[in-house]
């Protein structure tokens, strides 16, 4: 997950989703994988999801959920709602790891409650919730006591976390999925690591590693043994719901960066694939072959996505060229409604409002 302030340069890239179709009705039906296992569908009636809609990461003050979701829970009704209007079907949630447990075995009962209300609130807005958990990406919010783990230690307070967040959500239909966490990173060679956290970016951490060493063992396989046992504390109270993991683009085997989370290699525990990709601007043909290697017999998701590095009209061909391997698109909304944009007069205000504009319009183009 990164900070996008240009976001609103995805506007005349929207259109070209128009061919995907996102549900306009409820969570009355559990999202599975479709027969064809690269797609998603609704339980019972076999209709095809997409999943479509917004990373809620931040609101317009930078502040993540746990922040303001108890005194100002109005605001989270009024964001989901207005979500919802845009024409959005699933909500991607990031809850901190420090906020919901307060210490390695005991986890803290108020915010498990609170997470129930959030998932009511998508129940009756009829929004389904992509829960994103382990996220430490305020610095300040991360334990002491998290961070002396050592390996063994900080998995089993992974796998608690997960346990009880997993059996708060069990019986909603409005859960897509479980995603263990947003952008883990396997360590290598003999060297010990210091800090958890990968390097800031602005006032936020997204990339952790695993694990501070690799002890001999290869890095496709540390993931493995650390999904396999998050999965396993969450299938202990909650058999049904998909699990994933968010996956940074350099997660291939290829020469330079590389998270160890080889796709081929660590799907198997997985029920579909995530991946964060930012085109970039003149290497289109590299960015296609980077999402053709996270198709690898699952259904793929662009979790994230943005022309960050790349103009609008690249972004648009990526778009349509991805609709070859992905099998949904989640954007993001910052908390401010689009009546708000539209009276705010700078300019990042105006440029989300055009964006939030044509994300609505676009929404009842793929409706029909």
């Amino acid at each position: 997950m990164q900070h996008k302030p240009l976001f609103a340069m995805w506007i005349a890239a929207v259109s070209l989703a128009a061919s995907v179709s996102p549900q306009p009705g409820g969570a009355a039906e559990q999202v599975v994988v479709a027969k064809d296992g690269k797609s998603f569908a609704l339980a019972k009636s076999g209709a095809r999801f997409v999943p479509w809609g917004f990373n809620y990461d931040h609101d317009e003050r930078g502040r993540l959920l746990e922040d303001y979701w108890e005194k100002e829970w109005p605001k989270v009704e009024s964001d989901f709602r207005e979500m919802k209007q845009l024409g959005a079907n699933v909500v991607r949630v990031h809850p901190q790891f420090g906020k919901f447990m307060k210490s390695a075995e005991a986890h803290d009962e108020q915010a498990l409650k609170q997470l129930a209300r959030l998932v009511s609130l998508a129940e009756r807005v009829g929004l389904r919730l992509d829960v994103t958990g382990l996220g430490c990406y305020h610095k300040a919010d991360v334990p002491a006591w998290y961070d002396a783990l050592d390996e063994d230690g900080r998995w089993a307070a992974q796998a608690r976390f997960w346990r009880a967040v997993a059996k708060t959500c069990a019986r909603s239909q409005a859960i897509f999925c479980y995603d263990l966490m947003n952008e883990p990173v396997a360590p290598a060679g003999p060297n010990k690591g210091k800090d958890w956290l990968g390097p800031a970016f602005g006032d936020k951490h997204f990339v952790q590693w695993i694990s501070l060493e690799a002890k001999g063992r290869e890095r496709p396989a540390i993931a493995r043994e650390w999904i396999q046992r998050l999965t396993r504390a969450i299938r202990e109270v909650d058999e049904r719901h998909l699990i994933t993991v968010g996956l940074v683009p350099w997660s291939l085997k290829r020469p330079g960066l590389d998270s160890g989370f080889h796709p081929d290699e660590i799907s198997g525990d997985l029920d579909f694939i995530s991946v964060h990709l930012y085109p970039e601007s003149g290497k289109a043909a590299e960015t296609m072959e980077t999402l053709r290697g996270f198709a690898v017999g699952k259904p793929v998701v662009i979790e994230e996505t943005f022309p960050l590095k790349c103009s609008v009209p690249e972004f648009r061909q990526f778009l349509r060229d991805s609709k070859a391997h992905a099998a949904g698109w989640i954007g993001f909304y910052w908390g401010r409604t689009l009546v708000e944009c539209r009276k705010s007069k700078t300019i990042h205000d105006a440029l989300t409002a055009a964006w939030l504009e044509v994300f609505q319009v676009e929404t009842k183009a793929m409706q029909r």
